[in-house]
């Protein structure tokens, strides 16, 4: 009676962790599409914790307000100056997109020309052609990103809005229902502050002054359109392994191409002289500031982040 009874319970049970574990696999399949949102606001959290504790616990505010200060602050600090910059690039790619035909027109003479002076076949007329069908069905796909940007950062301050307000009792609760000791927890905690500010900060932060390395050399060599390089080079840079040099690599090619010698080999030695330089050195600056975490696990994570989280990725990819 008693095996009959116990056997029932663990049925019980198992049906029950099982229907707790199905659950979870549809909630999070269905908002996977918020799972960056939640992350950006974990972000903010961090950066924003000991704010946000300073203003309701030593300078007695209401958390709600002191909470909606923080966010207004997060937005016009950080994501209006990233929204105009975005919109620069964004209207600049509309407009390669909308001129598609012209510029492979354009893009096919060139490589003619380039390919009856080296006598060498460079690219086949397929490819090209593929390449702006490419062009071609990239507009809807940047208004699709567009739109998601918009509804992942208004759910981010929703979710934001919550964690600021309630982050001390959420953090009494962490220590209550994690599994290990409090010391670990503590640990725990300090180690992805650690990371997370120093991803947060740090690799906009380098990105920033690789761009205004790049917009110096851009201004003294004479390159059309400086200030689209500057956003195209600030962007890039926060891209791993292969950075900055994504832009101006291509840049210096392209001078060479347009019979631009001399502003080539400047392009050149300011790209990948300078601007890599200043990306070394100050990335180690940083680095020995904000935590020192070794670059193999910052290229690896944010490679792994990218691809799991999205742009977001770039902080929680090392963590």
């Amino acid at each position: 009676m008693n095996n009959s009874t116990i056997d029932n319970n663990l049925l019980k049970q198992i049906f029950f962790i099982a229907l707790i574990l199905f659950l979870g696999i549809v909630l999070a399949r269905e908002l996977w599409f918020f799972f960056s949102a939640f992350l950006g606001a974990v972000t903010f959290y961090v950066l924003f914790r000991r704010r946000m504790f300073y203003l309701v616990e030593v300078r007695k505010w209401r958390p709600e307000l002191a909470a909606v200060v923080l966010m207004l602050l997060s937005f016009f600090v950080i994501l209006v100056p990233l929204g105009l910059l975005g919109n620069i690039l964004y209207s600049k790619i509309s407009y390669v997109v909308e001129h598609s035909n012209e510029l492979i027109n354009s893009l096919k003479i060139a490589i003619t020309q380039v390919e009856s002076k080296i006598g060498y076949k460079i690219l086949d007329p397929n490819t090209i052609n593929r390449l702006g069908n490419y062009i071609t069905d990239l507009l809807p796909k940047i208004l699709g990103v567009t739109f998601n940007s918009i509804t992942l950062v208004a759910a981010m301050y929703f979710l934001l809005y919550f964690l600021l307000v309630n982050g001390r009792k959420m953090e009494i609760a962490l220590y209550e229902y994690i599994p290990i000791k409090d010391s670990n927890v503590d640990l725990l905690g300090r180690e992805m502050r650690v990371i997370i500010s120093s991803s947060a900060i740090g690799i906009p932060l380098i990105a920033l002054v690789q761009g205004i390395v790049g917009l110096i050399g851009y201004l003294v060599i004479g390159i059309n359109e400086p200030w689209l390089w500057f956003v195209a080079t600030t962007i890039a840079a926060m891209l791993p392994i292969v950075g900055a040099a994504v832009i101006y690599g291509p840049l210096t090619i392209m001078l060479f191409v347009q019979g631009h010698t001399g502003k080539g080999i400047a392009m050149a030695i300011w790209g990948f002289g300078v601007i890599g330089l200043v990306d070394n050195v100050f990335r180690l600056l940083v680095n020995k500031q904000l935590g020192d975490i070794h670059p193999l696990i910052t290229i690896f994570g944010v490679v792994i982040g990218i691809q799991l989280f999205g742009f977001i990725g770039l902080v929680f990819g090392p963590v």
